[in-house]
């Protein structure tokens, strides 16, 4: 089992210009190759046998482990304002848990308060950031209405800051209805941008929910019961159908149901430009811990769309992910205490929603995918980084092993095994959604633009160190499709 790994913050002075990673299989999206790899000032700057490097630099011996790009984890939450409160984790233990787990870069969702403009909301999120990032970082961009002061500053954050997505909801009290997601829509397709989507009828969640109270069905049990998969599966029907007639391409955060995951790969086949993400939660956990009579573990899994109660569902989403039908696997890490959850005792509709899981992601789809035989150690790296790179225009300086590429990598023992815990993970959060499950595969070695922030179980962390990147629009993989 991997020992706990203890947090010391270094002098970023100090840090090594030079690194050489020898004796490793290297694993990217595309194949595997058996090649040395040198880094130097954060970048990859040889691959081959029998390098001439200089004299005294680091070398690691990858012997027996993988060596993986950096994980891309392309949906979180960090220092979130929802429900009334804000998540436990900042940009510091986020993205401290984030290295901890072998991921190298996130793209944060900012969401900006009521009667805030699109730019001071970008403003506050990179004020928020700067200073605690230990990893690269990029941002989507939550839209919640829409008028001319919208549409301009959603042009200028394309042009001037590097935002190339934009995120709509379809539930909550904020959520934009058909003519709204149509005119968003286009705007983003004249942009070059890519419309994110929470797909849920929220109309009916309201209704279900409403009943279900009246009902006295108040404890987080009602949460799944309010919004079933029918409740999914209709949203991403109906938003695909939308952005068909624009052209404008979607991507469908957290894709949860097998019913939802079917109802997208149909709309692909038909012609829809539609990408589908599911998540760490959905791959890991069977939806058992819902109707648990805990309410602490109830509530703690509670999340938007839920986490289905279907034991089948997480073995589907896995073979969608191996058959292309699914892109990527974010983890939509947005978590709140055990006393924060407690805010919605006796209304599960006001349970803070959200779960962990930007640690403890790329362990997660390894042991359900790769160590179960469903995935490849190729498909491993397409999920967890290079296919989320690709979308949101980052690579290959992000996502890939190759000359020229940021040196961001994870060098991965697929044999050693830890053991999930709150009481060992870096997060901010008291408890774990995933806690006692075994993991094989463990990132022995994690670099982070050249630097070495886990080393052989030890995390060496720089705060404030992350990059913000910027994510031009019009990318080629998504606009060729």
């Amino acid at each position: 089992m991997l020992r706990s790994m203890a947090c010391t913050t270094v002098n970023p002075k100090k840090s090594q210009n030079s690194l050489l990673i020898r004796n490793g299989t290297i694993v990217n999206a595309d194949g595997i190759s058996e090649n040395d790899i040198f880094i130097e000032n954060g970048i990859i700057k040889e691959l081959g046998k029998n390098l001439s490097v200089p004299n005294g630099i680091r070398s690691i011996d990858a012997k027996g482990f993988f060596i993986l790009p950096g994980g891309v984890d392309p949906h979180t939450h960090l220092e979130f304002e929802f429900m009334g409160t804000v998540t436990a984790d900042d940009f510091y233990h986020g993205t401290k848990a984030a290295v901890a787990g072998g991921t190298t870069t996130i793209i944060d969702f900012m969401d900006g308060k009521e009667n805030e403009t699109l730019i001071d909301a970008y403003n506050s999120y990179r004020e928020k950031a700067e200073g605690k990032v230990c990893c690269d970082y990029g941002f989507h961009m939550v839209i919640k209405g829409w008028n001319e002061r919208i549409k301009a500053d959603m042009e200028t954050l394309c042009s001037e800051h590097g935002i190339n997505s934009f995120k709509m909801f379809m539930a909550y009290s904020f959520r934009l209805n058909d003519s709204q997601l149509y005119s968003i829509l286009e705007h983003i397709r004249n942009l070059g941008a890519l419309a994110q989507i929470h797909a849920e009828n929220g109309t009916i969640i309201d209704k279900n929910t409403e009943r279900l109270l009246e009902k006295g069905i108040t404890g987080p049990e009602g949460h799944e019961l309010s919004r079933p998969e029918e409740v999914e599966a209709e949203a991403v029907n109906r938003v695909c159908v939308i952005s068909k007639q624009v052209s404008c391409p979607v991507y469908i955060v957290h894709v949860m149901s097998k019913l939802a995951a079917q109802t997208l790969a149909d709309c692909r086949k038909r012609g829809a430009q539609v990408f589908g993400e599911t998540l760490a939660s959905a791959l890991g956990l069977d939806g058992s811990q819902l109707p648990h009579k805990c309410f602490e573990e109830a509530a703690g899994c509670l999340m938007s769309p839920p986490i289905r109660p279907d034991p089948t569902t997480p073995r589907f989403l896995m073979d969608f992910l191996k058959q292309g039908n699914l892109q990527v696997v974010g983890s939509d890490n947005c978590t709140f205490n055990k006393e924060q959850k407690k805010i919605g005792m006796g209304d599960f509709s006001k349970i803070p929603n959200g779960i962990n899981g930007l640690q403890d992601r790329m362990s997660v789809v390894w042991e359900k995918g790769v160590h179960t035989g469903i995935l490849s150690p190729t498909d491993f790296v397409a999920v967890t980084s290079t296919n989320a790179a690709k979308i949101f225009n980052i690579y290959p300086r992000k996502g890939c092993i190759a000359v020229g590429s940021d040196a961001d990598l994870v060098v991965w023992n697929p044999t050693k095994t830890r053991v999930i815990s709150a009481k060992t993970h870096q997060h901010a959060v008291d408890f774990n959604i995933f806690e006692g499950m075994e993991c094989h595969g463990v990132p022995e070695y994690v670099i982070v633009n050249g630097r070495v922030c886990v080393d052989q179980g030890q995390l060496n962390i720089i705060k404030g160190s992350g990059r913000y990147l910027e994510c031009p629009v019009f990318c080629p993989y998504v606009y060729k499709q």
